[in-house]
């Protein structure tokens, strides 16, 4: 591979990384949601996606790759906001699952709509071979976050010395 495609390449990357933040960012604040952050949008979207379930700390934090007391703290925030409700699970009073509230609902929905929109937008002038080939490449980006990430976690990744050497 060339110097200069892996520059592009890189510079493409982090643009469109920092790009879905700040347009993820923006839409959630014109979309009227309660004062919710990107980060606390994804926690309501890893909840409703159980289309009623409701998710344990323990599963949100897993599906987010977060710890824990971060999980808890943003529901706790969550909660202050009235966009999500802690329950008992009726089968194991020592189980709690949170739920969306009514509100909770209303905000990920602006949430899904907000990606609805950016992904047809993407697609839209793209042909057919062009939108194999994009979802072809995204799903080896995602393998190879995946594996890092997994390497990372379990430490058996090639461990990168940022130290100088003399």
């Amino acid at each position: 591979m060339t110097d200069e495609f892996m520059t592009k390449l890189n510079v493409t990357l982090v643009t469109a990384y920092r790009s879905i933040l700040k347009i993820e960012d923006e839409f959630i604040k014109r979309a009227g949601t309660p004062n919710v952050t990107s980060s606390e949008m994804h926690l309501l979207e890893t909840i409703g996606k159980t289309r009623g379930r409701g998710r344990t700390v323990k599963e949100i934090a897993a599906d987010l790759r977060i710890t824990q007391p971060s999980v808890t703290a943003a529901v706790n925030r969550l909660v202050q906001k009235g966009c999500v409700e802690r329950r008992r699970s009726t089968e194991d009073g020592r189980v709690v699952y949170i739920h969306l509230t009514r509100l909770g609902h209303k905000t990920y929905a602006v949430f899904l709509r907000f990606h609805e929109n950016m992904v047809r937008a993407v697609a839209k002038d793209l042909n057919d071979e062009e939108k194999t080939h994009l979802l072809k490449g995204m799903i080896r980006l995602n393998a190879f976050f995946e594996k890092q990430f997994m390497e990372e976690m379990t430490g058996t990744g090639p461990q990168n010395d940022l130290s100088t050497k003399e």
